[in-house]
Order: structure tokens, then C-alpha cells, then sequence
């Protein structure tokens, strides 16, 4: 179950969510010749090309977690700041999430890795019929604890990946998500390139409207034994 606290204009509740299915968009940008570029990159290293542009994953739901601390198996993970909507019963709200990864298993396939790890998401939510005017203004950024430093691993503005109405609609026939449903939209590259960290900090920031979301956690690794 997780708890939200939600923004809209008409003030201000919090509700419990149980969330029934996960679905991870990945190669939302809008530039499609440089994703496709990106992709060959990506495969002379060993990572598969995905089957479509964007691609949909699904996960198991109970990845969606919110807490403050995830535990990953091994020092091959890293996080990546994404916006995320959330379906509900009165409709569509705009949350912030990680996708966090296993690099290492993402070679051997993209589900696989992303269905290894748990996807932290913010307690926050805003109605996005609300933001969806201003889309390509919201700020998403993440700071990363690599070595003992803390460094900015992500920024930029949603102007750069698809608007959650064309995923949705390429996503499903019928271009609606159901209620309980947990969608990740994508996120930027990492400047200075994809590394794991021992903390991810993310947030997410709305200029037209005056308000910010963010959401932190703490990375442990255990021990890979054979």
C-alpha cells in the first residue's frame, strides 16, 4: 500500500493506493534519430536493442515502494530520475520516481534488469490535467553520493521526452490507463555517464506554478555470493 499526499486546486488530501500493475517506458525522447543512434552506441557494448521505439516493460508492482532505503544485489545498480503518472479512480495524477537498474544484468536484457530492482517513487502527487499545459516546462533532476561527493547526475525539462498522453496512447489501444496502474514516462542521460552511487536524490520542479516534489534514498549493496 502506498500513501500519497495530493496536490491539486482544490487543495490538498491524502490517500492510500494500492497499486495493481507497473509498466516502465523506456526510449520516450522525442528525437528519434538520436535515440536510435543512442541505441547502436548501447549495442557494440552488449545491451540488446529494444523490440519497439518507445518500448513498454512490465514489472511486478511490488517494486513500487516508497521507502528511504533499497537494498540491490551487487555494485552494478544506479538510479534514474523519471516523472511517473499514477491512475486512480478519479483520474490521472503525475508523480516522481527512480527507475533503478541492474547494468550489469542489462546486458543479458532490459526486463530483466529492470525487473531486479525496486522503483522508489515520491510521496507526492500532482493532478496532471493541471501541468499538462506547461508539460515541457517541469524540471526533473537527481544528485547521486559517488566516492564520498555529492554530484548532479541528471537535470533538464520533460520537453525532452514524449508527453504521457502519446505514451499512453501508444501503449494502449484503447489510449487510457486503467486505475491502479503505475506508469515510469522515461528519463535524461547522465552527465558523466551511467555509475552506481551509495544515495539518489531526485525532484522534480513545476517554475509556472511555484512547487517542487522530491524523494531520496540510500542504496546498499549485498554481497554477491556464488
Amino acid at each position: 500500500m502506498l500513501v500519497f499526499e495530493r496536490h491539486s486546486s482544490r487543495g490538498q488530501d491524502r490517500i492510500e493506493f494500492a497499486p495493481e500493475s507497473l509498466i516502465v517506458a523506456g526510449w520516450t525522447g522525442r528525437d528519434e534519430k538520436a535515440l536510435r543512434h543512442h541505441i547502436e552506441e548501447l549495442a557494440a557494448i552488449g545491451v540488446p536493442r529494444p523490440s519497439s521505439i518507445p518500448v513498454f516493460y512490465r514489472n511486478s508492482v511490488s517494486n513500487v515502494v516508497q521507502s528511504a532505503r533499497v537494498e540491490v544485489l551487487g555494485p552494478d545498480t544506479s538510479g534514474e530520475v523519471e516523472p511517473v503518472i499514477v491512475a486512480m479512480a478519479d483520474g490521472l495524477w503525475l508523480g516522481l520516481g527512480s527507475d533503478h537498474t541492474d547494468r550489469k544484468a542489462e546486458t543479458m536484457g532490459i526486463a530483466l534488469s529492470k525487473q531486479l530492482c525496486a522503483k522508489p517513487i515520491a510521496g507526492v502527487l500532482w493532478r496532471l490535467d493541471e501541468v499538462a499545459g506547461h508539460w515541457d516546462r517541469l524540471a526533473i533532476r537527481a544528485f547521486a553520493s559517488i566516492g564520498g561527493q555529492r554530484v548532479k547526475y541528471q537535470e533538464g525539462f520533460l520537453s525532452a521526452m514524449r508527453p504521457p498522453s502519446d505514451l499512453i496512447a501508444r501503449c494502449r489501444a484503447d489510449a487510457t490507463l486503467p486505475p491502479g496502474t503505475v506508469m515510469f514516462c522515461g528519463t535524461l542521460g547522465a552527465i558523466g555517464g551511467i555509475r552506481p552511487a551509495a544515495r539518489f536524490e531526485m525532484e522534480m520542479e513545476d517554475s509556472v506554478l511555484g512547487r517542487k516534489m522530491t524523494h531520496a534514498y540510500d542504496i546498499v549493496a549485498l554481497p554477491v555470493v556464488s
